[in-house]
């Protein structure tokens, strides 16, 4: 799907080029400001075709949005791309679904690197007795678990909790065939699987990702 910059843009709309240095980002869309980490960076390939540089690693001019359905709908709606860019983009059909596919491989991917080194455990004893010694630092649960059992395993303790991912989905992980409770460890990983998981659920179509 090749874009074309919208040359009835009005001066309101410029989007001027912002140094990609520090911490914030500026949303192409909502022009808010947001954390690096937190929002979507795409950049423009040699062939022109728009890619999305899940990680925020890959070279060239960085265009950022905020990791929400509506605003990625809406730039590819508004042709806000091409317009950043200032040159012709090929978009990829489906782009939102392509961005939540890589944003679930990408948590799924934290995810199996804290079972392997140990900053995970999952299943609802396990994973309460790491919570009961203070070892928690966030909670991760299938997004098509139980309610109740998941606010009872949670039991109001002041910890951050995700849902997102399929209960099938953190089985595959865990080598298991469903799993509903997980504990990461307190730590950096767990700082970056939440940031992940919320990316996430600000770009689900549905409200369960990874099935």
């Amino acid at each position: 799907m090749a874009t074309q910059p919208d040359p009835q843009t009005s001066p309101g709309e410029a989007l001027p080029d912002e140094p990609e240095q520090g911490p914030l980002r500026r949303c192409l869309v909502t022009r808010t400001q947001g954390r690096r980490e937190e929002m979507l960076r795409f950049v423009a390939a040699p062939d022109g075709t728009l890619v999305f540089d899940t990680g925020a690693t890959l070279p060239g001019r960085g265009m950022w949005l905020s990791a929400n359905a509506d605003v990625l709908d809406s730039a590819v709606r508004r042709g806000v791309f091409p317009r950043a860019a200032r040159a012709p983009l090929k978009l990829p059909e489906h782009l939102r679904t392509q961005v939540e596919a890589a944003l679930a491989r990408r948590l799924i991917d934290l995810l199996g690197l804290a079972r392997r080194s140990g900053a995970a455990i999952s299943g609802f004893e396990k994973a309460r007795e790491w919570l009961n010694a203070g070892k928690g630092g966030l909670i991760v649960q299938a997004a098509d678990g139980s309610a109740e059992e998941r606010a009872r395993f949670v039991g109001g303790r002041a910890i951050p909790c995700v849902a997102v991912l399929s209960a099938a989905a953190l089985g595959k992980v865990f080598g298991r065939e469903h799993t509903v409770h997980v504990v990461i460890a307190d730590g950096r990983l767990a700082r970056m699987i939440e940031i992940e998981a919320r990316r996430l659920l600000g770009v689900a179509k549905d409200c369960v990702s990874g099935q």
